[in-house]
């Protein structure tokens, strides 16, 4: 098995480049939106109360709330991650990575530091093997090939192939490592503090909220649909289905890589002051629609993914503006 190779560069740089020229408006969407930062401590502040009121729950009443409730909540902390990792709440790369470490709280993982700098590079280099960690591993697809079941298996534990995946990225400088080591002192003391002092039952429904989030869930479609080929030739996918609005605008992946300093309440706007470049973009209605069509057909796998020759690493910090550029 091997993936769908391109010697063109990704298209989103000159889209990008031809909406600001018919439409230079579009600057004034660029920024930062400080009011996620609210709904990061109210997350927080929600996911702590429910995995406190669970503690001496059953397991069944653990699992059915972090299926229904948690798992939209853990998945809503992701996105505001990734706001952070963008430099899109506050102005300061220090202030954003330390609320990606609060937001970090109810999904039990220390992935906010880490998933900032390759999910940097995966914009500077999307498709490129050995430097986009949001490629699956060529063990990974031959592995899991075409069977149903076993692509099943392996989107309930997608949190795992996440976090060990960019172990291969030998190329990726390593920053922000005083930053990555509190991520991990932090999080790790408080899970540890939240199963003695609270319950094990509280940590288990945090982790699980987690899981669910990233796995077969109707959130858990998003993987499959940022960037999986299913129209041959497009390298990625914008979903504008009802779960936007509870997933912050994430499913608008196309705009976001073409403007990645636009906040996330923002890139409604930008779809509808330029419809003639994503109207004729197959786009997604349904996270559950896509998550069953991969599973289901034998023409999908985790090899339908476009990569392209590797370029010499270049500075991915500028991915992290908030500010527009030609």
């Amino acid at each position: 098995m091997d993936f769908l190779h391109t010697d063109l560069p990704q298209d989103h740089p000159q889209r990008a480049h031809e909406i600001l020229v018919d439409h230079p408006e579009v600057r004034g969407l660029f920024g930062r939106n400080p009011w996620t930062a609210l709904i990061v401590l109210g997350l927080v502040a929600i996911q702590l109360t429910l995995a406190f009121a669970l503690a001496g729950a059953g397991w069944l009443w653990v699992i059915v709330v972090a299926y229904v409730v948690g798992a939209f909540a853990n998945h809503a902390l992701a996105v505001c991650n990734h706001e952070a990792a963008h430099n899109l709440v506050f102005p300061r790369t220090w202030q954003n990575l330390a609320l990606g470490i609060v937001g970090d709280i109810p999904i039990a993982f220390p992935s906010a530091v880490t998933f900032r700098r390759f999910h940097l590079v995966h914009h500077a280099h999307m498709g490129e093997y050995d430097l986009d960690g949001d490629i699956a591993t060529r063990s990974e697809a031959n592995v899991v090939g075409h069977s149903s079941w076993r692509k099943a298996l392996w989107v309930a534990a997608l949190g795992i192939s996440q976090a060990l995946r960019p172990l291969r990225c030998k190329g990726v400088p390593v920053r922000d490592r005083a930053w990555a080591v509190a991520n991990f002192v932090v999080i790790f003391t408080i899970d540890i503090a939240i199963a003695v002092l609270v319950g094990p039952w509280a940590l288990v429904y945090l982790v699980l909220s987690t899981v669910f989030a990233l796995g077969l869930h109707p959130v858990g479609g998003r993987w499959i649909q940022e960037h999986f080929v299913t129209r041959p030739g497009q390298e990625t996918y914008s979903y504008y289905g009802p779960l936007n609005p509870v997933a912050l605008n994430v499913g608008y992946h196309n705009e976001h890589h073409d403007f990645s300093g636009i906040p996330w309440n923002r890139l409604p706007r930008l779809t509808a002051l330029a419809p003639e470049k994503y109207d004729s973009l197959a786009s997604y209605s349904s996270w559950t629609g896509i998550l069953g069509r991969f599973i289901r057909d034998p023409s999908l796998s985790l090899s339908s993914r476009i990569t392209r020759p590797e370029r010499p690493i270049r500075s991915i910090d500028s991915a992290a503006r908030a500010t527009p550029r030609d």
